[in-house]
């Protein structure tokens, strides 16, 4: 019995013919998978794994894959996946926080809140109070109270207040002791410095009509009777 050897005809050129082959059909599994994995999307993590796999398969047998170069190929798959998990957890902290923020915004239509401004609307028929900020020791403190016409119907005069809140209360009469109409007015402070008068932040009551919530993730808008549009974080209280 005998043997042939069908190797013999074969040469080293033959050889790496043939592995040149192999690895153009690498070349070629490894761009129809990314074609296939991707498409037009952006690479996600499966699309990452499919090419990884199919360049494992397809690699040059005369040139294998480095093991510092597959680790590194793993530790960025492993960030990948990471980053995703972390996209997924952020968007679900962003939508409680919306739920969150209809929730609170549902308590507050309805309620009073004092926010700084200088128009309210007033009920003339009971007392109206305000707060003023006093940025420094001054004499004196007062307050022009203003209808909707423009004409001054009160001045209140607080005297000498030192740094911090001043408090004032209208009783709803003007200066000729008359109960004033119901209706919108402008409240101005001013205080005299260096023989200057310097306007001063008021601080006045309001009921919240309505509540507007951002959908990009801003802060939450009230809507205030005679103030109009405000932002939460700039409330200084809210009542009942």
């Amino acid at each position: 019995m005998s043997v042939t050897d069908t190797t013999s005809g074969l040469s080293l050129n033959d050889i790496l013919a043939n592995s040149s082959i192999k690895t153009s059909a690498s070349a070629d599994g490894l761009a129809s998978a990314t074609n296939s994995a991707t498409g037009k999307k952006a690479l996600g993590k499966d699309a990452f794994l499919q090419l990884l796999v199919t360049q494992l398969k397809n690699q040059n047998p005369l040139e294998p894959q480095d093991n510092g170069a597959f680790v590194a190929q793993l530790a960025q798959f492993s960030s990948l996946e990471g980053i995703t998990t972390l996209n997924d957890t952020v968007s679900g902290l962003a939508s409680n926080y919306n739920s969150s923020q209809a929730l609170q915004a549902s308590s507050l239509v309805g309620r009073s809140v004092i926010a700084p401004g200088g128009t309210a609307v007033v009920d003339t028929s009971k007392s109206f109070s305000g707060t003023i900020a006093v940025p420094a020791s001054v004499d004196p403190v007062k307050v022009k109270i203003t209808d909707a016409d423009g004409k001054v119907v009160r001045t209140i005069d607080l005297g000498s207040q030192v740094a911090g809140t001043s408090s004032f209360i209208w009783d709803g009469k003007d200066d000729a002791g008359e109960v004033a109409k119901a209706g919108t007015y402008t409240f101005g402070a001013t205080a005299t410095y260096d023989g200057q008068a310097t306007s001063l932040v008021t601080y006045l009551p309001a009921t919240v009509n309505s509540v507007t919530i951002s959908q990009t993730g801003g802060e939450l808008m009230l809507n205030l009777a005679g103030l109009g549009s405000i932002a939460l974080s700039k409330v200084q209280t809210i009542g009942m």
